[in-house]
């Protein structure tokens, strides 16, 4: 009996330390390839060319960045042609320059970042739960961490078809998509954890309107897109021109629909490659050491991409930004991803440190805008970012399986050796009385 306790326990601390290996070995990317084991530019291009030609891609943009200058550009489309100032729609990377927009209000002392957020409302107010709703402040709806449950994810809505309106959209979402709630109300305790929530973005455009007057599409042109410099970038859809705007494609290669969102702080900013890239270099150093954004204080981009959510340990969000991966000075690389259906994946990461980054924009494939964004990140720091972590999850689980059933089957055959060899001991033993 003594025997078999030793063998389960050795056999639970194998299960245990081959997990504990596997799962260090994905965060440390042991068992990740990266794009390119070439250093300069051009072939991390001709890998990403590479990958778009072995899967659709219906338009395609990307800007690589090195010292806060762009040293690469590289379009692609199935159609229509792509340039530097061709309009993408987005999706989720519209919350990083909604924050900045919510940021300038707390500059200008409209907003208190720890107030109460229905302090500022009049329009409509979080329903009544279990939770004290004072607890969701302004800062927890940047960071995803005020309590909100409603999942959303919006599909929006056909062209020619009424957009729901915001109050009625935060009570349900009638565009949510598969499988969220779709109702902006607190269902966690504010503060306890990160639970991304696109509702909270909603309400924080609600916000916007009620503290400035002005619809939240023209707030941000006025005080945010045009004083940074962003030509194009618009979220009002009706300002977009059409002969501009990017086509859209389900992965199978089809034509997909333009949709429009009421959610338009949440996933609805218009804009080209152009203005993506002096966005970026709005948030880096020049050789000055000062921030040429014309909208914030430099004190205040870098307090945007200070840790104020975590998951598993692990710093991910700042004030509207996602935080990727650490850095050796204590910042991080940091900037959006935005993902939709039909499929559009968008993503932009830039490291302070050093003053490089990557944007991708692109139609018609699910992920490939995050699969590059990230490689770039492994292929410039050999550090596995939180997205790419995610990506490679199913591959970890897998090899956790695949160790344990091995030890399971050696642990097995180990005690069944055992087993028999001590049996036949004990009839030789009788054979010699």
């Amino acid at each position: 009996m003594k025997r078999i306790l030793l063998y389960i326990i050795g056999t639970l601390l194998l299960l245990a330390l081959w997990a504990g290996v596997v799962f260090w070995g994905t965060v440390q990317g042991i068992w990740h390839e990266p794009i390119t084991i070439e250093e300069d530019v051009e072939a991390f291009t001709d890998a990403s060319e590479d990958k778009i030609n072995r899967d659709f891609v219906g338009n395609f943009a990307m800007a690589i960045l090195e010292g806060g200058k762009v040293t690469k550009e590289l379009y692609y489309s199935a159609d229509k042609p792509v340039d530097h100032n061709t309009v993408f729609q987005v999706a989720s990377l519209s919350k990083w320059v909604s924050a900045i927009g919510i940021m300038k209000l707390v500059e200008d002392g409209k907003l208190n970042l720890d107030a109460p957020v229905s302090t500022y409302l009049t329009r409509w107010q979080l329903p009544p739960s279990e939770f004290n709703n004072d607890g969701v402040t302004v800062r927890r709806l940047l960071s995803h961490m005020a309590g909100l449950t409603d999942g959303l994810g919006y599909s929006g809505f056909e062209e020619g078809k009424p957009i729901q309106p915001l109050e009625e959209s935060l009570i349900h979402a009638s565009d949510a998509d598969d499988g969220a709630a779709g109702q902006v109300m607190v269902g966690i305790r504010p503060g306890s954890e990160f639970k991304y929530s696109g509702g909270g973005y909603s309400l924080l455009q609600l916000l916007v309107e009620e503290v400035t007057g002005q619809t939240f599409a023209k707030y941000m042109e006025t005080s945010v897109l045009r004083p940074m410099g962003l030509r194009y970038a618009t979220y009002d859809w009706q300002e977009v021109n059409d002969n501009a705007l990017v086509d859209f494609y389900d992965s199978d290669g089809t034509p997909a629909k333009h949709y429009h969102y009421t959610s338009l702080a949440a996933t609805s900013l218009y804009v080209t490659m152009a203005d993506l890239i002096t966005l970026a270099q709005a948030h880096l150093m020049d050789q000055n050491g000062t921030i040429e954004q014309h909208v914030l204080q430099p004190s205040t981009v870098k307090k945007m991409r200070e840790p104020h959510a975590w998951s598993m340990g692990a710093p991910i969000w700042g004030l509207g930004t996602i935080l990727y991966t650490p850095l050796s000075d204590g910042d991080y690389i940091f900037g959006h991803d935005g993902k939709s259906t039909p499929p559009i994946n968008t993503a932009l990461r830039l490291n302070p440190e050093t003053g490089d980054g990557i944007i991708v924009l692109e139609t018609g494939h699910p992920d490939l805008a995050t699969t590059l964004a990230s490689e770039w990140v492994f292929w410039k720091t050999g550090q596995v970012d939180n997205l790419l972590f995610v990506m490679m999850m199913d591959t970890m689980i897998m090899m956790i399986i695949v160790g344990w059933a091995i030890i399971l089957l050696l642990a097995i055959a180990a005690s069944y050796y055992h087993y028999h060899k001590s049996k036949g001991a004990g009839r030789r033993a009788k054979a010699e009385l």
